[in-house]
């Protein structure tokens, strides 16, 4: 076991970017090491980048945060070789953060086809049809956060929930006449929250990999804030439903049209449902989520041949650029015009500009003086859960990355929760909550790409309001908000077990020196609560 008596002993250690999610040591640096940057300095390329961002969406009006993303990340360059830096090692931090997201980058191209084809094959619309049917008005939202929530704990992927089922449940909700950025909040509680619990989940095995814990304490140490933030959503969304619908009543003209309009352009079948079934059945034999949903594409393929009698060349096309239709209904037009890569190519490109930005920061060191600053002035379990939180929410807004948002806080944060004698289970969670769950709630990160684009909110072509499902995202925000609390009122903070502790040692865990603090060094005599 490693013991550090400070913060600065702890930072100087040579450093491997990301090596705790399995990537080689860095081989690029110079054999003079560059220096560390100031805290001034490694605020500079933040602080401009979001004034640019600022700029572009708040003053221009124009919602493509690319260019921006892009000159923050020449800006970080620029910071680098000025610390030392050459031009390969700094171009290797950039690769290297990217080829992390290619799994989910795969993800992103996979649910464009699948989006195209199952439009194609009536899946969707059927899915569209009876949830018009079946669904009452009133309990709709909360339906559609539990419907979400079912389906990406079965699938791993929030972002292949919110690309079909999510998808469909748009199209219910504009038939119920409820306003789209309620549905898109609704979709993205329930999918961002059982992404946060599936064993499947790359997020969800990402954060105890980076801490050292076990997989399955993880997700049962996060449900002390997830299911009471889940609860009072539900509450919530059962309370909009009725609410709208005393409000306005519920237009069954429009369900009529809507409906009337499917089944004059599409076969509505139950049977239609089986490229959606086979998903399921796949993700819950922990089948791997990009063969899983590869086959539902080549399954809702064959369904369009059979029961819509779409030909080969036309799939190709569905698969690469979506799905055209004209039926007169505008709100089926809006939700059925879209699918295929080339949908997603807008996304992908601001995720790897994105991802290339937060490798840039985490090069050049920027993040961790950052970070280091933060530790230095926090020493009550309390305050390193609350910055533990923030960082993982700030690493999300600056470098657009929930995974940078997981592994570097996971990384610099472990050994001073063994100094203190607390189990790295509430830093897992702790980077849970404000990597995973507030990366949908960021428009210019990788998570919030997805949703506006997926769900058709309109954003970059001026429907800003549609940007209000970020508060009505409650299940998101309220989890982190809970967990705070429970860091200052010590509840569901456990303190590290002797079994841990022994893991520490047999793994040779880094733990920093906090006796300074009020803290026992845990090997010793166990932890002491900080006065302070």
């Amino acid at each position: 076991m490693r013991c550090v008596s400070s913060l600065a002993q702890l930072l100087r250690a040579p450093r491997a970017p990301l090596q705790a999610i399995g990537k080689e040591a860095d081989l690029t640096e110079p054999e003079t090491p560059p220096r560390k940057p100031s805290l001034g300095l490694a605020l500079v390329p933040v602080v401009l980048t979001l004034a640019t961002l600022g700029l572009q969406l708040f003053y221009f009006g124009d919602f493509t945060p690319h260019i921006p993303l892009a000159i923050g990340l020449a800006i970080t360059g620029l910071v680098g070789l000025s610390l030392g830096h050459t031009w390969p090692s700094l171009e290797d931090g950039v690769f290297r953060v990217i080829n992390v997201s290619l799994p989910s980058v795969s993800v992103l191209i996979v649910v464009g086809m699948l989006i195209g084809v199952w439009i194609a094959s009536g899946t969707v619309p059927t899915l569209i049809y009876y949830g018009l049917i079946i669904l009452s008005p009133q309990i709709f939202l909360a339906a559609a956060m539990v419907m979400c929530a079912v389906v990406s704990v079965s699938l791993g992927t929030s972002w292949g929930t919110v690309g079909t089922i999510g998808l469909a449940l748009m199209g219910i909700g504009a038939g119920f006449d409820v306003p789209v950025y309620w549905t898109a909040g609704a979709v993205v509680s329930g999918a961002f929250f059982g992404d946060k619990i599936s064993p499947l989940s790359d997020t969800t095995n990402l954060s105890p990999a980076v801490t050292g814990q076990n997989l399955f304490a993880h997700i049962r140490n996060m449900m002390p804030t997830t299911v009471p933030a889940m609860l009072i959503a539900l509450a919530i969304y059962t309370w909009a439903g009725f609410s709208m619908v005393e409000a306005g009543g519920t237009s069954f003209e429009r369900i009529d049209s809507i409906t009337t309009a499917l089944q004059a352009n599409f076969l509505i079948s139950p049977w239609l449902l089986a490229p959606a079934l086979l998903v399921i059945g796949l993700a819950v034999a922990q089948k791997p989520p990009i063969p899983s949903l590869f086959a539902g594409v080549i399954a809702g393929g064959l369904t369009a041949m059979l029961a819509q009698g779409s030909g080969l060349h036309d799939l190709f096309g569905y698969a690469n650029g979506g799905y055209s239709i004209d039926t007169g209904v505008r709100e089926i037009d809006s939700l059925l015009n879209r699918g295929g890569v080339q949908s997603m190519m807008w996304t992908i490109s601001l995720i790897l500009i994105a991802l290339g930005f937060g490798g840039a920061l985490e090069r050049t060191g920027c993040l961790e003086t950052i970070i280091q600053a933060i530790l230095a002035r926090v020493h009550s379990f309390a305050g390193v859960q609350t910055a533990a939180i923030g960082t993982s929410v700030a690493t999300n807004l600056v470098a657009g990355d929930p995974y940078l948002s997981i592994a570097l806080p996971g990384r610099m944060y472990a050994p001073v929760y063994r100094g203190m004698g607390y189990s790295t289970l509430n830093l897992s969670r702790a980077i849970e909550e404000g990597g995973t769950l507030m990366s949908p709630l960021i428009p210019w990160n990788a998570g919030g790409a997805f949703v506006i684009s997926a769900l058709g909110l309109g954003i970059a072509q001026g429907e800003l309001v549609n940007l209000m499902y970020i508060p009505l995202a409650f299940a998101c925000w309220i989890t982190p908000i809970i967990g705070i609390v429970y860091a200052w009122t010590g509840l569901f903070s456990p303190r590290a077990s002797e079994a841990e502790i022994a893991d520490w040692r047999a793994q040779d865990r880094a733990i920093l020196d906090m006796s300074a603090h009020g803290y026992g060094h845990p090997l010793e005599n166990g932890p002491r609560p900080a006065t302070a």
